[in-house]
């Protein structure tokens, strides 16, 4: 498939609705270039120093699984997830701090994004068209 990187924004959303109601809160987040787009990754993972500086709150503890086999790490929610425009809270699995960022398939799906293989790129699907990506049945 090649390599897939792409720059996101990730924002503690606890913050964003905190800030509706306390005019002086500050919102905390992140600009991250050169995530991996990881079709075998689950959700967004991120390193744990910058789960830390987004003070995401601690949702579980569960056994994750890697290319080094499996490990004891974290959940946390509330991350407000932006790429090209889009946005979509999910969860977040902790990797160790010298880990790449990896963006897997739940977030790219409930965001209309598509790998494409040919150019090695995020495609965004239509959202405004017969072929949306959004669908209800």
């Amino acid at each position: 498939m090649g390599k897939i990187e792409i720059n996101i924004e990730v924002v503690n959303n606890e913050d964003v609705i905190m800030s509706k109601y306390v005019p002086d809160s500050k919102t905390r987040s992140v600009f991250i270039s050169n995530v991996l787009v990881d079709t075998r990754a689950t959700t967004l993972c991120l390193p744990k120093k910058v789960i830390e500086l987004l003070g995401l709150p601690h949702s579980k503890e569960v056994a994750g699984s890697t290319a080094t086999g499996q490990y004891i790490t974290n959940i946390y929610n509330n991350a407000l997830l932006k790429i090209q425009g889009r946005n979509a809270i999910v969860e977040v699995i902790e990797l160790h701090d010298d880990s790449i960022p990896l963006l897997g398939v739940i977030p790219m799906e409930m965001m209309g994004l598509e790998v494409d293989v040919v150019k090695h790129e995020l495609r965004l699907l239509p959202d405004h068209s017969k072929d949306t990506y959004l669908m209800a049945y």
